[in-house]
């Protein structure tokens, strides 16, 4: 009987197997559940943005985001960099944590704490595109997408109550999108006085970190400790408004200050040449110091005169009398058109004597070339009285105007009660062409109309041309329109397009005798222009 029962339950179990199998795959074949629904197939041009990003994670920026520009260059250099910059930044990072290990080791009685190797090792970070902004300040600030999965050797040695402990960080991983800014730019290199850093969100930081051998991130619960930990430490020092400063230089060093100031009287001019068909000349002299951005200096025009005396003295400001030499040239005022020049010439300041008034008569000359034959040409000769006066030390230059608001006289001939009104087209920015983009400035006032030249495929020109226009009485109630044009190409079928226009009341010109503002240009997406415009009086 024990033997039968064996046999029988053995061949009831096999049998139970085989028909649960079967049953199995009869319900598997013909029976599907109803909540599973075939996949849809949709093309990729039907997606929308955040679709694509969810499926393609690793898009760069500068793919996505239209502000950010590629910068693959900036990659390489990195990388042929990385080895050199790799030793600067461990060197910084130790100063850096040096006074905050100091500080933490007093306070939890830890006798020390060292790094044996610091090394971020041999993958640079990569950039994934970057915004730049464009400010009417000082500075130049960029916002870099920045990615870096290194393989960093970081050991840091732990002492306390007379044991040691070493803690080693591996395979770091950072996504983070810092703001970095240079400020202030100064004409010194490297052109810049500090390096302000801060992040514009809480930065992704993973990494594993093994304490006496073991991987402490494994612990349940303490990985996503230590990243919200470390996310909100950063964010707490680093987090835009909050920023890293990193001093280049000083910026009172970098930037030159006023060392003296030079005296200069126009005396006299004479033996100049015949530029008018119908007259003789229209003489006035521009004075200006070189690099130096202020306006140039003016004397009067002297009408139908090529032996002009002016003895009309300017003072300008002196930064650096070893580099510095003043510019004068002598212009011929025209009515209408461009004021041609008659010749100039230049004074070194360092071979002047301090304190000492230097009489100079210099030849006139077409340009500071001294190998150009034209030169040798008789164009007549300017008189000069020149003094440089150094600022003593610690002398407070309170009462020196650098002449940016000076405004000078009009004109001989100008009509009593009016005046002549100045205008100065000094530059254009973000300006942007359908077709074409090669813009110049047309300016309409009380029915005329003057251009300044056109420059070819550019969206930030620079003119610094200036336009008269003689007024009987001020333009108190007028208006002056100025409007960006693009000439189209010679060979071409487009016609030529107006990249932005703006309106200006003249009241303010009048009653302040200078504005010179950066106008936001009307149907220009980001269009702006630099005018300068003066009412000068006799």
């Amino acid at each position: 009987m024990g033997f039968l029962s064996s046999l029988l339950g053995f061949l009831g179990f096999g049998t139970g197997i085989g028909v649960g199998l079967l049953i199995g795959y009869y319900f598997f074949i013909y029976f599907q559940p109803t909540d599973v629904k075939d996949p849809e197939i949709r093309p990729l041009v039907e997606l929308d943005s955040k679709s694509l990003e969810q499926m393609f994670p690793e898009i760069p920026q500068w793919v996505k985001n239209p502000d950010f520009d590629r910068i693959d260059w900036l990659n390489r250099f990195l990388e042929l960099l990385w080895p050199y910059l790799d030793k600067a930044i461990c060197k910084t990072a130790k100063e850096i944590a040096k006074p905050i290990i100091a500080e933490n080791t007093a306070k939890y009685k830890i006798d020390s704490v060292e790094f044996e190797t610091l090394t971020l090792g041999s993958l640079p970070p990569t950039l994934q595109g970057m915004k730049v902004y464009i400010t009417d300040e000082k500075e130049l600030i960029m916002e870099p997408s920045l990615k870096w999965a290194g393989n960093p050797n970081v050991n840091v040695v732990v002492k306390a109550f007379g044991l040691k402990a070493t803690a080693q960080v591996i395979d770091l991983q950072v996504f983070a999108t810092p703001r970095i800014t240079l400020k202030p730019l100064v004409p010194s290199f490297p052109c810049f006085a500090k390096i302000l850093v801060s992040l514009m969100e809480k930065p992704h930081v993973d990494f594993g970190l093994k304490l006496l051998g073991a991987d402490v991130m494994s612990v349940p619960g303490l990985y996503r400790f230590v990243q919200e930990t470390i996310k909100k430490q950063v964010a707490n020092m680093y987090l835009w408004p909050k920023t890293l400063e990193v001093p280049i230089m000083d910026p009172s060093k970098a930037m030159k200050k006023p060392t003296g100031i030079l005296n200069v009287v126009v005396v006299r001019a004479y033996k100049l040449k015949k530029k008018d068909l119908l007259g003789k000349s229209d003489p006035y002299v521009k004075l200006k110091l070189t690099d130096d951005n202020l306006p140039s200096k003016k004397t009067t025009v002297k009408r139908s005169n090529l032996n002009p005396e002016w003895n009309e003295e300017f003072k300008l400001v002196v930064k650096d009398p070893e580099s510095q030499a003043l510019e004068l040239s002598v212009y011929d005022w025209e009515q209408v058109g461009k004021h041609e020049k008659m010749g100039m010439n230049a004074i070194p300041l360092k071979d002047l004597i301090p304190e000492e008034t230097k009489s100079l008569t210099l030849d006139l000359l077409k340009n500071m070339d001294p190998s150009d034959p034209q030169n040798d040409k008789l164009r007549g000769q300017i008189v000069l009285e020149v003094t440089y006066k150094p600022f003593k030390e610690g002398e407070v230059a309170n009462n020196i105007n650098d002449g940016e608001n000076e405004v000078e006289k009009a004109p001989e001939g100008t009509p009593v009660g009016g005046g002549l009104l100045v205008v100065i087209i000094h530059e254009a920015q973000d300006l942007e062409g359908k077709h074409h983009t090669n813009p110049y400035v047309r300016i309409l006032f009380r029915g005329e109309e003057k251009k300044t030249k056109y420059i070819k495929k550019n969206r930030d020109p620079r003119w610094e041309e200036e336009f008269q226009f003689m007024c009987e009485e001020p333009p108190t109630n007028d208006k002056m329109h100025v409007e960006v044009l693009s000439r189209p190409p010679s060979i071409g079928i487009h016609s030529k397009e107006i990249l932005g226009y703006v309106v200006i009341s003249l009241a303010d010109v009048v009653n302040n005798k200078r504005i010179n503002e950066k106008y936001h240009l009307i149907d220009s997406k980001n269009g702006r222009m630099q005018v300068e415009l003066q009412w000068r009086v006799s």
